[in-house]
């Protein structure tokens, strides 16, 4: 399974799935599918929401989890104090 951000990312940038789906030439459902995990990118697709959101590809897409937020602030506060 390829785990993805782009639901945060969407919402972040107060997006629809339509929204989205419009800007990248895309099926709204499909958004919702990439979304729930039902669906996993092509090649092609993940490379367009990379660009879309403007961020590396590794940023939208993984095939580790991505640590939530309060993970990622535990880790940087730890790894200040050292």
């Amino acid at each position: 399974m390829i785990h993805n951000r782009v639901k945060l990312l969407r919402v972040e940038k107060g997006l629809s799935r339509k929204d989205l789906a419009d800007a990248i030439g895309i099926n709204f459902q499909t958004i919702g599918y990439l979304e729930r995990g039902d669906y996993n990118a092509s090649l092609e697709l993940a490379f367009k929401l990379a660009d879309f959101f403007e961020l590396p590809f590794e940023m939208v897409f993984n095939p580790k989890p991505f640590k939530s937020l309060a993970e990622q602030l535990a880790a940087s506060s730890i790894a200040a104090k050292e």
